[in-house]
Formats: structure tokens, C-alpha cells, sequence
């Protein structure tokens, strides 16, 4: 391949990966060559290699576009509200998170990854699922470790409790909503949900 700039480089790798998303999300992921990715973005095979080892790798770039690190998204949420507690940070960060996913490139790539991917190889959608959740389990537990120092919670919700009730509910609601994403909003629906949670949640200092 002739020598590109870094810029170039960039551009190509950023089309096979919207050729790939856009064929993952119509084929699933198993019955997608990389043949055909680089024939839908308009290259050669090489292209591809160049830029990714195997279709695994190609696949966890695809990943890496749409992940929603809990944790940045509390620093996001504390850097623009700077006294917002630890419980309202956790709060905003949920509707932010509803807001992102509703985006259409994150809508697909999770679509893909829950119903669109098999085991395949050494792509292993069930463990990235669960690595991505583990994760998130972990921001999250941290956040509500706070709160309770700061007596937010009720006292007799531990904040591994706290955590475990949001995940499910979050949890739940995305599912639900990747069913079938035309059928409501995950943020005009999540968005009241988690709101009720949170008020189930919050100690009152009354």
C-alpha cells in the first residue's frame, strides 16, 4: 500500500468501519467477509489488513467507537455541574447515557453486538457484553460508595444494592428499547424511570 498521511490513513480506516457497521447491522457479524467490507467501502482486502489484524479486531474498533465509560461520563456531569452530590451525578450521567444512545451510529453497533453477533471465531459477544457491564457495575458502585458516605442513600440500601437496582433497571430499559427503537424514546422513557428510581433511593434528610 503506498505510503499515506496520517489524516489519510485515518479517513480509510473510519470508512471500513462505517462499511462494517453498516453490514454487521444488515448481515450479522459471521455471515460478513472482510471481502465484502472492503468492496462496500470501495477498497481492496489489503485496505482492511492494513488497518485491523482479523475481523475481531475490526469488530472490538467498532466496539470502541460507542463505548460509554461510566466514569466519563460522572467526570463529564461533575466538570459542568460542579456541586452536584455524588446521587445527582449518578442521575445526569443515565440521561446522558439515554441521550448518546439514541445517536443512530450507537443505536446499530449495540443493536449489532446484542442481536446481530455470534460467537464466531474469537468473537465472543456474550463476554464483551459482560466485560462492558463489569465495568460499568464498578463506575457505578463507586459513585453510590459516595453517596452513602455522604448520606444520600436510605440506610438500609447498601450501595452494592443501589447499584445492582440500577444496573437492572437500565439494564431492562435498553433492552426493551433495542427490541424495537422505533417503537418510543429510551430517553422520554428511561428518562422518568430512573428519575423514580433515584427518588425510591434517596434518603430523606426530613
Amino acid at each position: 500500500m503506498p505510503r499515506r498521511t496520517k489524516a489519510e490513513a485515518e479517513a480509510t480506516r473510519e470508512a471500513l468501519l462505517d462499511a462494517a457497521e453498516s453490514l454487521f447491522h444488515d448481515k450479522g457479524v459471521a455471515r460478513t467477509s472482510l471481502e465484502q467490507i472492503a468492496r462496500h467501502a470501495g477498497m481492496t482486502r489489503g485496505a482492511v489488513y492494513w488497518h485491523f489484524k482479523n475481523k475481531a479486531d475490526l469488530f472490538h474498533a467498532l466496539l470502541e467507537r460507542v463505548r460509554l465509560p461510566f466514569e466519563e461520563l460522572t467526570e463529564d456531569i461533575e466538570a459542568a455541574h460542579g456541586n452536584a452530590s455524588p446521587l445527582e451525578c449518578i442521575r445526569l450521567a443515565c440521561h446522558e447515557s439515554f441521550q448518546r444512545l439514541e445517536q443512530p451510529s450507537y443505536q446499530r453497533i449495540h443493536s449489532i453486538l446484542i442481536h446481530r453477533c455470534e460467537f464466531f471465531s474469537d468473537i465472543d459477544p456474550l463476554e464483551m457484553q459482560r466485560r462492558l457491564s463489569r465495568e460499568c457495575f464498578g463506575a457505578m458502585l463507586e459513585k453510590f460508595q459516595q453517596a452513602a458516605q455522604y448520606d444520600q442513600l436510605k440506610a438500609t440500601l447498601s450501595p452494592e444494592m443501589a447499584t445492582e437496582l440500577l444496573q437492572c433497571c437500565l439494564g431492562g430499559l435498553f433492552h426493551d428499547w433495542l427490541r424495537d427503537p422505533q417503537n418510543h424514546s429510551l430517553r422520554e422513557r428511561g428518562g422518568p424511570i430512573v428519575d423514580t428510581l433515584f427518588e425510591l433511593m434517596r434518603h430523606d434528610a426530613g
